[in-house]
């Protein structure tokens, strides 16, 4: 090899090593300042208790504290839309994916695309859905409910944290095949809907297990789940399987970030993450909450978005939802 050869070949791989430097230095010294996690429900919910554990454990990890956000809205959209057309792809603002997300482009005209324009981290769990009322409410059983809706067609009313969300689409699905018409009353999230059931403004609720203290405390009635098998919790309430409706849901969710992140950094923000889902505080809260583990690493979560999405695009056609 020449002198002016090999010459040639250290000063190319010079420039290269100078154009990576920064890169790698940027992904080793993440993060450098806390971290944003948008959590688009209202504080005290099912999910805000979730994420508020899962943020504390994997600071620790990180080295950096995890902050909530509560930006509640549109069912569960309005915050991660907001960061998906705003946040810097930097690793700094990230926020919870509800299945909303993909299911509301398919219901009206969005300004974000749920697959192109965010970044997926992890997958972590899922919900255990119900269907609750008060404890003095003259409905026993859901069958009792399905009867009063069948006397007084658009009079019998329940709430969900939002149009377009799981617990929202499940009783459309349940009341199509019941071949009743309720009325759908939408919130911005658990912890409003469950005050409004406690104070009598609606008659039911259908929504992820925010609701578990108050049927354990004597103040609701838990007359559904939504699952495949019956709760290790609440084994004495049926599911829609049971009683002759095909409507099952887990609603799985996890993490994301804008579109264009360093892989670096997600790799950094993922294994925080996981390892904050394996810690035993963490466990303790899913379990209060009756739901599993869903893990899932960012490629798996994306190609799993990617197939929801073709389905959930089916099913609100085929109940009348989509968008004109």
């Amino acid at each position: 090899m020449s002198n002016k050869t090999f010459s040639r070949r250290v000063l190319l791989a010079g420039c290269a090593a100078a154009l990576l430097a920064p890169l790698a230095a940027h992904s080793q010294s993440f993060p450098t300042k806390p971290i944003t996690l948008i959590v688009p429900w209202p504080a005290g919910g099912s999910t805000d208790r979730h994420m508020r554990t899962l943020a504390e454990i994997a600071g620790k990890h990180l080295g950096q504290n995890v902050i909530i956000e509560n930006k509640p809205g549109a069912g569960g959209t309005l915050g991660p839309g907001q960061m998906g057309l705003t946040a810097k792809p930097d690793g700094y603002t990230i926020t919870q994916f509800p299945m909303g997300m993909l299911r509301l482009p398919h219901m009206q005209k969005t300004q974000w695309n749920p697959l192109t324009d965010f970044t997926y981290i992890i997958g972590v769990s899922g919900y255990t859905f119900g269907f609750t009322v008060r404890a003095d409410s003259p409905y026993k059983t859901f069958n009792d409910y399905i009867e009063a809706a069948r006397k007084a067609p658009g009079k019998i009313d329940y709430g969900s944290t939002g149009n377009g969300t799981s617990p929202h689409l499940l009783m459309e699905e349940l009341s199509d095949q019941a071949k009743v018409q309720l009325n759908h009353i939408p919130f911005k999230g658990n912890a409003d809907l469950q005050q409004a059931l406690l104070g009598g403004h609606v008659m039911a609720q259908s929504d992820a297990t925010g609701w578990d203290k108050f049927v354990d405390g004597g103040q609701m009635r838990l007359l559904l789940t939504f699952g495949e098998q019956r709760t290790k919790r609440w084994p004495n309430v049926p599911t829609a399987k049971e009683l002759g409706y095909g409507v099952v849901s887990q609603s799985p969710y996890g993490l994301v970030g804008p579109k264009g992140m360093d892989p670096a950094v997600v790799k950094t923000l993922h294994d925080a993450f996981k390892k904050a889902m394996e810690d035993p505080k963490h466990l303790e809260v899913l379990e209060q909450l009756n739901q599993a583990s869903w893990y899932r690493t960012g490629d798996e979560y994306a190609k799993w978005a990617a197939a929801q999405f073709v389905k959930d695009k089916v099913m609100i056609e085929k109940l009348g939802l989509a968008g004109k």
